[in-house]
């Protein structure tokens, strides 16, 4: 019988690392090895006959070598795979339905019906008691997804896997009960406080999304953002039209005082005064309005006391402040945020005169553009209608 173990240890290794789907993560040569080695340590307490010390030896090498053939009714395949193997070895007919019987009995939800198939499945399911049952528990969660049998989250598996040891698995043999049992608890202990844990973070995260979506401040903290940061925006872009302006104007003045004002010394370059005239005028009248349309106004920069205490200054605007001292401001500031009604006032205060603002900047800056198109218009036409009719080959000269 030695010979026969040596040999179906061979033939189970080579058999589970060779033909094996490499996405059995858990049901593989390595989950073999750790029955094989729970079951000797089974066997060395009850000291069986050496018959049936080696029957379960034997079960514990084939019993998932049907895995190579499938998941689905891998016990029937393992009898199958042990049959014929051991048939092929001379194994005895009594020994080898032993062995089937003992692999047969690991399926899912089997009762023991003596001592050596009690011994069967507690070496089957003594991971459950070991420090490295998380491994091979996520493992076969990944071994499952794998294979396309299902499909299961960390949590659905953590509470599935809590429901296992409470109410489904047990162990049947009593060294396992002394020696197992108290692994196996507390591996249960981690998982229940994992799973406690979890559900407190969870209940956390849902509590404060909720009260996100429910409170109105989140919405209304959000309008005013949003319609400030719009605001502000808006008058970037109006100083920088503004801008543009002064830019060019600046540019149109300077060329013309540089060279086109000088030549208007010369009597023959009369007929060029009157464009250059409105071309200036029209430029500089751009410029003046570019000018007011970005030229900042300040308020007194001072309130009292009783401003605050009647809620009529808007402490978020620095012109009405920029002169205070800072205790008085520091003073207003706690009683502004005592006062949430107080607060959105502000705000909306602030919104309203930079609206206010904004308006003027803009009404300024259309009549700014309109300003300087009339103008560019009227000068081009100015020019071409007086080096038309005006211009040094109309000039007659007078008789002396």
């Amino acid at each position: 019988m030695p010979d026969l173990l040596s040999k179906t240890e061979e033939f189970a290794t080579h058999l589970l690392a060779k033909d094996l789907d490499t996405n059995y993560l858990y049901h593989n040569l390595r989950h073999t090895q750790r029955v094989v080695k729970s079951t000797k340590e089974l066997l060395d307490y009850y000291n069986l006959n050496t018959k049936d010390s080696d029957a379960i030896t034997l079960a514990a090498w084939l019993h998932d070598t049907g895995y190579t053939k499938g998941a689905e009714n891998h016990e029937e395949n393992s009898c199958i795979i042990a049959r014929e193997f051991l048939t092929d070895q001379n194994c005895d007919p009594q020994t080898i339905e032993t062995v089937c019987s003992l692999i047969m009995a690991t399926k899912k939800g089997y009762e023991p019906q003596n001592l050596m198939e009690e011994i069967m499945r507690d070496a089957d399911a003594s991971h459950l008691a070991r420090s490295s049952y998380d491994e091979t528990c996520e493992m076969l969660r990944e071994e499952l997804a794998l294979l396309g049998i299902a499909e299961i989250t960390p949590k659905e598996w953590r509470r599935a896997n809590i429901k296992m040891f409470q109410t489904e698995h047990r162990f049947y043999t009593d060294y396992a009960i002394k020696h197992w049992q108290e692994g196996k608890d507390a591996n249960l202990k981690k998982l229940v406080k994992r799973d406690k844990k979890q559900k407190k973070v969870r209940k956390k995260e849902e509590l404060k999304v909720q009260l996100k979506n429910q409170s109105p401040e989140r919405g209304i903290q959000t309008m005013f953002r949003v319609t400030m940061r719009n605001h502000l925006k808006l008058s970037d872009i109006a100083d920088t039209k503004a801008n543009i302006l002064l830019s060019v104007n600046a540019i149109i003045i300077s060329l013309m005082l540089t060279n086109l004002i000088p030549k208007l010394d010369n009597p023959s370059n009369d007929y060029l005064v009157i464009p250059a005239g409105i071309f200036v005028l029209f430029s500089v009248t751009s410029m003046i309005m570019s000018i007011m349309a970005t030229r900042p106004n300040v308020t007194s920069g001072e309130f009292t006391k009783e401003d605050v205490n009647q809620k009529k200054v808007n402490l978020l605007f620095f012109g009405n402040f920029h002169k205070m001292k800072l205790e008085d401001y520091e003073w207003a500031i706690q009683e502004l945020i005592k006062d949430q009604k107080y607060v959105y006032a502000s705000l909306t205060k602030d919104l309203y005169f930079l609206g206010l603002v904004l308006d003027r900047k803009y009404k300024l800056l259309r009549w700014t553009y309109t300003v300087f198109m009339i103008g560019m218009t009227l000068s081009v036409i100015a020019f071409f209608v007086a080096l038309k009719f005006y211009g040094p080959e109309r000039i007659i000269e007078l008789p002396h």
